[in-house]
């Protein structure tokens, strides 16, 4: 019968399963393989991580049953026995996944007037990189690998809602911001108070009441009574004309007590 000597671990070899792109979620494998005599000891540990404090494994193999992105990384074994001690080389494990909930932003983040430029900004955590997608009220505006959208010069018609989508090959989810233009001719100097209440505003369409005031003061409505209402019509940036009916009150008052109500 053939005895093998005695012999420290050679070095030891890594490898994982599947060697394919590791997802997020699916089930990983690493293994630690060294020949010695006696057999070694096996021990994983992660890159960074205090190798006398957080051992991840003390067996031959590593598994992670669901891998999240937060394992990605890089990882070493050790083998061991009474004659000596091998560490391995690193082994990379790269886990992709589907984008995270998109952060989105709005600069300024104070006040909007007409006429000023606004960015909206989409960031989201992803592997591989999301390309994003802005939409203002399901309406697609731009697609790119930035996540920015650029207004300049924005009008009262350019509020509303946007949102932004990030997407890669393992899946897409949104975010939505609500952007509110104040049209500067509603607002008055600091010696002046606009006070707005509306009492009652029904209409077919989505319309702000920076919007609305917007609008009527810039005399863009067309009016007539109908039945005892009021009916007014609009023509905005799509051609379409949205039709509703208002009763509204409008005061502004100034420096000097004088005020004026629609």
């Amino acid at each position: 019968m053939l005895i093998s000597p005695p012999d420290a671990p050679k070095l030891p070899s890594v490898s994982e399963s599947p060697s394919a792109e590791i997802v997020e979620g699916s089930s990983v494998t690493l293994t630690c393989s060294s020949d010695a005599n006696p057999a070694a000891n096996y021990t994983w540990y992660k890159k960074n991580g205090d190798p006398d404090l957080h051992p991840l494994s003390k067996e031959p193999q590593l598994v992670f049953s669901s891998i999240q992105s937060s394992d990605s990384g890089e990882y070493y074994c050790t083998a061991e026995n009474e004659l000596g001690r091998r560490t391995s080389e690193y082994i990379y494990i790269n886990v992709t996944y589907a984008p995270k909930l998109p952060s989105v932003s709005v600069s300024p983040s104070a006040e909007i007037l007409e006429g000023s430029s606004v960015t909206l900004t989409c960031s989201s955590d992803a592997n591989p990189a999301a390309n994003y997608t802005w939409y203002k009220e399901k309406q697609k505006l731009l697609q790119s690998p930035e996540g920015s959208h650029y207004l300049t010069s924005v009008s009262s018609e350019d509020g509303g809602n946007y949102s932004c989508k990030a997407q890669n090959q393992h899946g897409q989810t949104s975010s939505s911001v609500f952007i509110d233009v104040q049209c500067e001719s509603h607002i008055p100097p600091k010696s002046y108070m606009l006070v707005l209440k509306l009492i009652s505003m029904v209409h077919n369409s989505r319309l702000a009441p920076n919007m609305f005031l917007c609008l009527l003061l810039d005399k863009k409505f067309r009016c007539f009574v109908h039945q005892g209402h009021q009916i007014c019509s609009w023509k905005h940036f799509t051609k379409q004309t949205i039709f509703f009916t208002i009763i509204y009150s409008i005061t502004i008052i100034t420096s000097n007590k004088k005020s004026l109500t629609t």
